[in-house]
């Protein structure tokens, strides 16, 4: 497994130096002219979900399963996932709990205009991105989905934190609902049994993640496609490997699965 590639990427947006875990899949030349889909994963250090979930793409793309295609794996390692995927909160207790709260913005900018250049001058990737992303981590790629949608073409949005600042996210309006959204987009939605969440107000993570599935669905653009998923025997900590297992075969179905799709 060729995920030996560290990359240390200064940002002039966040004031700071991010690491870089890559995983490149088995034949990749600098010098081919072979394009891979790139996939972007929060909470990608070494030590946390970068190496299953590129050895999830390495196994799908064996050449005797061919489920996906070889696929370049751009884990972002973490620093302040508090601060970093969250949007500014009106809940007090929140910024008391979580004082470095409330800079996504500054991380989809670094997104958009440091990291996504830097993969594509530096690495043989082609149009075709994807984020993942679990927890705050989803409630980062429920954002971006709604707020800025075009940065990526696939989602998989895993137990996404919805339940911040009281859920207002659900409320936001979103050029990817509009009838002349055009830019091919598939989406997965995976949430486990989890129950309750953080705050005053009970939210009910399964409840939030179902009320984004149906709020994307109700788009009036037929660019968009949109899988949830309910995995009833999985909880908050163990159910991104399965979900993203899941997220796999739902966004590259089998020509007998797209008949039944």
């Amino acid at each position: 497994m060729s995920f030996d590639v560290i990359e240390q990427l200064p940002s002039k947006v966040l004031g700071e130096t991010r690491v870089l875990n890559i995983y490149l899949p088995e034949g990749y030349k600098k010098n081919d002219t072979t394009k891979y889909p790139a996939v972007y994963l929060l909470d990608g250090s070494a030590d946390e979900d970068f190496i299953h979930i590129s050895g999830l793409y390495q196994f799908y793309s064996f050449p005797w399963i061919k489920r996906v295609p070889k696929t370049i794996v751009v884990g972002i390692a973490t620093v302040d996932r508090r601060r970093d995927f969250t949007y500014p909160t009106t809940i007090e207790k929140d910024h008391e709990h979580y004082p470095t709260t409330g800079h996504s913005a500054k991380f989809i900018s670094f997104l958009e205009k440091e990291l996504q250049p830097f993969i594509e001058k530096n690495y043989n990737v082609s149009a075709s991105k994807t984020i993942i992303g679990q927890s705050l981590g989803g409630l980062l790629a429920a954002e971006i989905l709604l707020t800025n949608p075009g940065l990526f073409n696939q989602y998989i949005i895993v137990s996404p934190s919805l339940w911040w600042d009281n859920g207002s996210l659900l409320k936001r309006e979103s050029e990817l609902l509009k009838e002349t959204y055009a830019k091919p987009t598939k989406i997965y939605i995976g949430v486990g049994k989890e129950g309750l969440v953080p705050g005053d107000n009970p939210r009910m993570m399964e409840v939030d993640a179902a009320l984004l599935a149906d709020k994307i669905k109700s788009t009036k653009s037929k660019n968009i496609k949109v899988y949830f998923d309910y995995l009833p025997e999985e909880d908050h900590a163990t159910i991104l490997h399965q979900a993203v297992t899941n997220a796999l075969r739902k966004l590259n179905p089998l020509p007998d699965e797209k008949a039944n799709d």
